[in-house]
This record gives structure tokens, C-alpha cells and sequence, in this order.
């Protein structure tokens, strides 16, 4: 028997959970006050993700920056490989509010949108 003390991220009060594992049993998860922290708790032990956020350069673009994340969360594993995938992307404008602007992130499946729109510079 694994006990892993985590402090829940989803919501603003920061509930202190420990999650037991035991070998071919659900984890078990105390602390939470709500059936997020629970699901977290457990996601967090068994199969960690993470929202990527970053920006890329938008050469002639007004900002020349646009912020970027992906479209789902995705491995934790994988959030390295994804952003060596981004070393050295440049991106044209106009960008969109939700444009795809990486398909497929570093083999996770998941696509990388623009959080915001970048005009042309004038």
C-alpha cells in the first residue's frame, strides 16, 4: 500500500488529499470536498495530464506574439516532447481565436490553438 498527499487544483479552496493505492484496487481518495477533487486525486496517481499554455512568435503580427494552448489536456509525459515539438515555429498572421495553429502535439493527439486573434501589422 502507496500513500500520495496532493493539494487539489480545481477549485480556489485547495482541499489537502491523500490518495491510497493498493495493488488492484481503486484508488482511494480523502480530503475532498467535492466530487472534482475526488476525480482529480484519482486522475493525478493513475494518469497525470497537463494543459500545455505558451506563446509563439507571429513575425508582422499586432501583437508579434499570440498565446497558445492545447485543445484537451494531455500526459504529463508528454509536455516536454511537445514543447521541443514548438522550438523554432513561427506562425504567419492573421491568426484566429481558436485556429488550429499544431496539429497532433508531439504524437498525443491533441491540437494546439491560438487563445486569441493577431491581426496583420498595419
Amino acid at each position: 500500500m502507496k500513500k500520495v498527499s496532493l493539494t487539489c487544483i480545481c477549485c480556489p479552496l485547495g482541499c489537502p488529499l491523500e490518495v491510497t493505492l493498493e495493488e488492484g484496487k481503486d484508488p482511494v481518495v480523502r480530503g475532498h470536498t467535492c466530487p472534482k477533487g475526488h476525480q482529480y486525486g484519482k486522475m493525478e496517481v493513475t494518469a497525470p495530464t497537463r494543459t500545455l499554455t505558451t506563446t509563439l512568435p507571429v513575425p508582422g503580427g499586432d501583437p508579434a506574439m499570440v498565446p497558445v494552448k492545447t485543445a484537451a489536456p494531455i500526459p504529463k509525459g508528454s509536455v516536454l516532447p511537445a514543447m521541443e515539438a514548438l522550438k523554432g515555429v513561427t506562425l504567419t498572421p492573421p491568426i484566429a481565436l481558436g485556429q488550429v495553429v499544431a496539429e497532433n502535439i508531439a504524437g498525443t493527439g491533441v491540437n494546439l490553438i491560438a487563445t486569441r486573434d493577431i491581426p496583420v501589422k498595419e
